[in-house]
């Protein structure tokens, strides 16, 4: 049957939101990798399918564009909050995912604010294979690690130029240390309220920016002491702006924008 979707961008990190509310939740693990395939589908970093909710405006189910499911999407997030905030003529509105109810606002140049929820830091909600300090895994560079919903694994570099992203990050992706995986970062820091952020995503490649890898990113280095309170993060396709108090939630800001709605026949 065909499937109604729209795609969008948040500096260049593309995703595509399908609205599922008030009907049967159409998407499916197949259905996400065919949708997801840039030469055969439609092409995206992650998929968010909103679902009826009763205590919130929608739900958001994520997808990569590998077929694997994901409980956190900031760019995503933010994408399907500035759509039902645009229906709703609103400026703000809550939305529900598996990290629980994320209020999201418009702020007055346009972005839009998601609060992401407060990470997580145990070794074995990350996850990783065995009891460790999160705080410096036992790997060459010495990364932290940690939770926003998905893992994220940082390291603190010197010069990003130097770093063969394509190479490094699949190998510290897959290690024996992630059973599921992990996002990875690579930090230069410019100074306490500004960094230089490049990731290799979790069965995703080399991405333009990603929401939840910049807050992973944050937290990892305002745990080290390496950061205030609010840093804004430069990724390949643009900056976004993450703030975290070292106790609560985070809280993730920049732009979206609306590339284009269709619909794909025969899924």
């Amino acid at each position: 049957m065909p499937l109604s979707f729209h795609k969008m961008h948040a500096n260049g990190d593309d995703f595509v939101i399908v609205d599922a509310r008030n009907s049967a939740n159409p998407v499916t693990s197949a259905i996400a990798r065919r949708m997801g395939d840039r030469n055969h589908g439609i092409g995206f970093n992650q998929l968010a399918v909103l679902l009826d909710c009763k205590d919130a405006a929608a739900r958001l189910e994520f997808w990569n564009a590998d077929g694997y499911p994901l409980d956190a999407c900031g760019s995503a997030t933010r994408g399907a909050a500035d759509r039902l905030m645009r229906e709703s003529s609103s400026t703000s509105i809550m939305l529900r995912t598996n990290r629980g109810l994320l209020s999201c606002e418009r702020t007055a140049i346009g972005a839009i604010s998601v609060n992401m929820g407060a990470p997580l830091f145990s070794w074995s909600d990350v996850p990783l294979a065995q009891e460790m300090d999160t705080a410096v895994l036992p790997l060459e560079g010495s990364p932290a690690a940690c939770s926003m919903g998905n893992p994220h694994c940082t390291y603190f570099v010197e010069d990003l130029t130097a770093i063969d992203i394509a190479t490094v990050g699949p190998a510290i992706e897959t290690g024996p240390l992630f059973p599921r995986k992990t996002n990875v970062h690579f930090v230069q820091i410019i100074d306490r309220k500004h960094i230089r952020l490049r990731i290799w995503e979790r069965g995703g490649g080399i991405p333009l920016g990603s929401g939840s890898c910049c807050c992973g990113a944050v937290v990892n280095g305002i745990r080290r002491g390496l950061f205030d309170e609010s840093v804004e993060v430069e990724c390949d396709g643009g900056t976004v702006t993450v703030q975290w108090d070292g106790v609560g939630a985070v809280f993730l800001t920049g732009p979206v924008e609306a590339i284009f709605s269709g619909t794909l026949t025969d899924v």
